[in-house]
């Protein structure tokens, strides 16, 4: 009896833990929805600034923006897009992964010196390198609570002052790119300085539509190149943001279909228990009633 009861516990637990799975699943697919439909809205227009950036400055010659200086990267700062909650699979685990493979690989010797430092968008991320020493920047774990172009441009700004100022040579950024629900993709790109379009491509481009300037083409260079670089970063946070929804939705999913097992299992296990207790009852009934007419 003690191990029916034990069964019981067992399915009435996983029963509750499989109640609060489809819950969680369901409430990330709601929330996958929104983000992937601002990601898709986005990549248009982010892709097209660029573009017309590339069509521009393949007819200006010596362009000299702060933003396009290639300097030696003696100080780099690494930006890392984790989310501010677990229970998303390897969602956190990857990005954190990556963004170590990023600076022990190519940032080695930045690192040893001091000179590397890490904005973590996202609790995840921020925790995991602030308790192991890293030169963390900054806490921007709520910009996911109110996403929007506003938000994340702050961050960008103060990364483009610190770039322009000198204080910082290089800039990449570690993040989960979007493709659908099951399938992120881990990405790592510079975001300062600029790259430059190959010379080649820029040609074509700009050999494919005549664009009527107005101030000037050194002026529309001088307002896209910000734009360009805030729109960058923009794109990462939602493609993270789609891509966290995504994995927890798929790992919720999972968890469900895995406490479905459990649950089939355990049900097996328990009416065996039972009919081993109810024959072991009836065999002591059988030689009870056996005694006594023996008797």
């Amino acid at each position: 009896m003690a191990n029916l009861k034990e069964v019981r516990n067992r399915i009435s637990s996983v029963s509750s833990t499989q109640q609060i799975t489809k819950a969680m699943k369901m409430v990330a697919a709601a929330k996958l929805k929104r983000a992937t439909n601002a990601i898709v809205q986005l990549r248009p227009y982010a892709n097209k600034l660029r573009d017309i950036l590339a069509q521009v400055s393949a007819s200006v010659e010596g362009n000299d923006s702060p933003y396009t200086q290639d300097r030696i990267p003696t100080k780099v700062l690494v930006i890392v897009l984790t989310s501010n909650r677990g229970l998303a699979g390897a969602f956190n685990a990857n990005a954190i992964k990556a963004a170590n493979n990023l600076i022990f690989s190519k940032y080695a010797e930045q690192h040893a010196r001091g000179n590397l430092s890490i904005i973590a968008i996202g609790k995840r991320g921020h925790d995991f390198f602030q308790k192991r020493g890293f030169n963390v920047i900054g806490n921007y774990n709520d910009l996911y609570s109110d996403l929007n172009f506003l938000n994340v441009s702050q961050v960008t700004e103060y990364v483009m002052e610190e770039f322009k100022a000198g204080n910082i040579d290089r800039v990449e950024v570690v993040y989960n790119e979007f493709r659908n629900a099951a399938v992120q993709v881990l990405t790592a790109e510079q975001l300062l300085p600029l790259l430059p379009q190959e010379k080649e491509e820029s040609a074509k481009l700009a050999t494919e539509v005549d664009y009527i300037i107005e101030p000037s083409k050194e002026k529309i260079i001088e307002e896209l190149i910000p734009k360009a670089i805030k729109t960058q970063l923009f794109k990462a946070v939602l493609d993270s943001n789609a891509s966290e929804h995504g994995a927890r939705m798929t790992a919720m999913d999972k968890a469900t279909e895995n406490a479905g097992d459990m649950l089939k299992s355990l049900k097996l296990s328990y009416n065996q228990a039972r009919q081993a207790a109810i024959t072991t009852e009836l065999t002591e009934i059988v030689s009870g009633a056996a005694a006594l007419s023996n008797g």
